[in-house]
């Protein structure tokens, strides 16, 4: 199924990452559990971050960048947290639909996915003021997913998920490390919750 007129002219205005990433901060983050497709984050007007992903997965594909996604994995109290990753200069950036204002955009200056990955690490952290934060996948490409017809099909976001699921894993604490981290510090933690859906955040 093709996009229409309207939802054509959309895409056409993101004309670089940021844009994209500007686009997902103007609507509401969604609480809903289900899955949106690109053509239905844009009728619905809303995500979460995984329907933000693979929105912002598209919009890139479609300037010119991989569709890549990338799951960035907590330790069993946390969510997981999808960005949509791309390469520019040789460098690595991320465009993320978050609840979190610190999980959401990184300029392509880090020089491989791990040192991106740790970007986020500090800001990565549950309502308990846990960080979380333990590992990743390796990306994966939605090109494979095409006959699916992903960008206007919400059934063919189940298939993604499991493929995000199946892709190898990266470890980036070890469990050692992870007992020893401290808590996140008052002021971060309320710095990365402003204008949070506070019914769309994990409970531990």
């Amino acid at each position: 199924m093709d996009l229409t007129k309207t939802e054509l002219r959309i895409f056409a205005k993101l004309t670089v990452p940021f844009k994209i990433q500007e686009f997902l901060d103007s609507i509401p983050y969604s609480d809903e559990e289900w899955y949106r497709c690109p053509r239905s984050v844009l009728q619905d007007r809303k995500a979460h971050c995984y329907d933000g992903a693979v929105f912002a997965a598209a919009t890139l594909r479609m300037i010119g960048y991989p569709p890549l996604l990338v799951d960035m994995l907590p330790n069993g109290r946390d969510d997981d947290h999808i960005l949509a990753v791309f390469r520019q200069n040789n460098r690595w950036g991320a465009v993320a639909k978050s609840n979190f204002s610190g999980l959401r955009f990184r300029e392509p200056v880090y020089r491989g996915l791990r040192e991106l990955i740790m970007s986020y690490f500090e800001f990565y952290y549950n309502i308990a003021g846990e960080k979380t934060l333990v590992g990743y996948t390796a990306p994966l490409n939605l090109n494979r997913f095409d006959k699916l017809n992903w960008l206007v099909n919400d059934d063919a976001m189940d298939a993604i998920a499991i493929g995000l699921d199946n892709n190898r894993k990266y470890n980036i604490i070890t469990a050692v490390m992870e007992r020893q981290l401290s808590a996140i510090d008052k002021r971060s933690y309320n710095a990365g919750l402003l204008g949070a859906n506070h019914k769309g955040l994990f409970k531990p």
